[in-house]
């Protein structure tokens, strides 16, 4: 709860640049319900992959705070959204995650909807009734490349087009709508949904927390200080800064668009991008950094093509590989509890058992997911004590922190002050 002494204004407003937030925007049920009107209501947020849908008439349903929405692939294989009300007495139209349907009926009185969301059959309800203007609410949706974000705002962002176009040349090589999905993770964090983002925006904690990580990904690819490094680390990160130049030349001139693109604070679609060096074989994210399937991605000879990491705000972060695609998402559940849903991607011509084991496929990620959930939930748990106070970020390795911190501070000085 926030106190007689705080406001959401004087919260916002008074941010400390270079710190972390002021408690009640980990903790109060109040500012979680602003978060949720300023943020997750108003922007463009990243749901899942047209794969989800890979066949006419295949549904998946996303909950973001109290609205349902439904992912539908109709007849002429477009991918449509709509909220999940019946247009009747409001009743949930599709209640499990993934299903699949010739049309959407409500089962409490029948009322019918073809799958681009028209209604075509209401019993009983009189020679006057038009079912013209009865149709399922949309949902403001984009595929980027398969990646699929939905804003639930009638004037969503008009920047995500900008985004869409600087990243579909990093992202479609790399063909998501070619694959399909091998596995799936739903993790609740024990944490507020600002918690796991700032703790996926740095590797500040990854050397001592991440051992399966830190086998294939260079930690020094996010910040470090080079003056208080021993002689054995300082080595390992400048021979990281060499691969990291030559191997975007070598991938630049096979046509893969690799260099950054760092825009976290600066719109209000914000993102960042970059393809980064993999260690050891460095082929994928496995415990031998070498591929996890045998068939490749897209058109790709082969999978050491490193790793593009592709961030947006406020609720995603990807890795495509040149053997497979791991995506993430975030969807708040209250002040304290936030979902991360993990997907592994894989060529949709590959085999379970035969081209990839599912184990070895998601091993790096399962035990990464689960070292960040325990972070996250102490995180919470400090930030619920009287004697928690922001901290200071490090300006070598949490500027990606400060920059989703900035971001956020934006978006809410832009609802409380409109």
């Amino acid at each position: 709860m926030l106190n007689k002494l705080d406001t959401l204004e004087s919260l916002v407003l008074g941010r400390r640049l270079g710190h972390s937030l002021d408690a009640p925007f980990y903790t109060s049920p109040e500012v979680f319900a602003a978060d949720m009107e300023a943020i997750f209501y108003r922007h463009w947020i990243y749901v899942g992959v047209e794969p989800d849908v890979s066949e006419p008439g295949d549904v998946a349903t996303v909950e973001i705070g109290k609205a349902s929405i439904l992912i539908v692939r109709d007849d002429d294989n477009e991918v449509r959204a709509f909220f999940n009300v019946c247009r009747h007495r409001g009743a949930r139209l599709v209640d499990e995650e993934k299903t699949t349907v010739g049309n959407l009926v409500c089962r409490y009185h029948s009322w019918t909807y073809g799958l681009d969301g028209h209604l075509v059959h209401a019993p009983h309800m009189g020679s006057d009734f038009d079912p013209s203007c009865k149709g399922l609410k949309p949902v403001n949706l984009r595929s980027l490349e398969g990646l699929l974000f939905v804003c639930l705002a009638d004037n969503p962002p008009e920047d995500f087009d900008q985004l869409a176009a600087r990243m579909a040349p990093y992202i479609a090589p790399h063909n998501v709508r070619g694959t399909k999905i091998a596995y799936q993770s739903d993790l609740i964090e024990m944490g507020n949904w600002k918690l796991t983002l700032e703790n996926n925006r740095e590797c500040y904690h990854c050397e001592a927390n991440h051992p399966e990580l830190t086998v294939p990904l260079f930690a020094y690819g996010f910040g470090f200080s080079p003056e208080e490094m021993d002689p054995i680390d300082l080595e390992n990160a400048q021979r990281y800064d060499a691969l990291r130049a030559t191997s975007h030349d070598e991938w630049e001139k096979m046509g893969l668009p690799s260099r950054e693109i760092e825009e976290l604070d600066t719109r209000v679609s914000g993102f960042r991008t970059e393809r980064l060096p993999l260690d050891g074989d460095g082929e994928s994210h496995t415990m031998d950094t070498r591929a996890a399937c045998s068939v490749p991605l897209g058109r790709f000879s082969t999978a050491k093509l490193g790793g593009l990491s592709f961030w947006t705000q406020p609720n995603s972060w990807h890795h495509f590989l040149g053997d497979h695609i791991v995506t993430f998402s975030v969807l708040p559940l209250d002040e304290g509890r936030t979902l991360v849903r993990t997907k592994w991607l894989v060529n949709e011509d590959a085999v379970e058992g035969v081209d990839y084991e599912i184990d070895r496929l998601i091993e790096v990620w399962t035990a990464t997911n689960a070292q960040d959930a325990a972070l996250v939930e102490m995180c919470q748990q400090g930030a619920l004590s009287p004697a928690y106070e922001p901290g200071p970020y490090s300006p070598n390795t949490e500027m990606l922190v400060e920059k989703f911190i900035r971001w956020y501070v934006a978006r809410m000085t832009d609802y409380i002050t409109k």
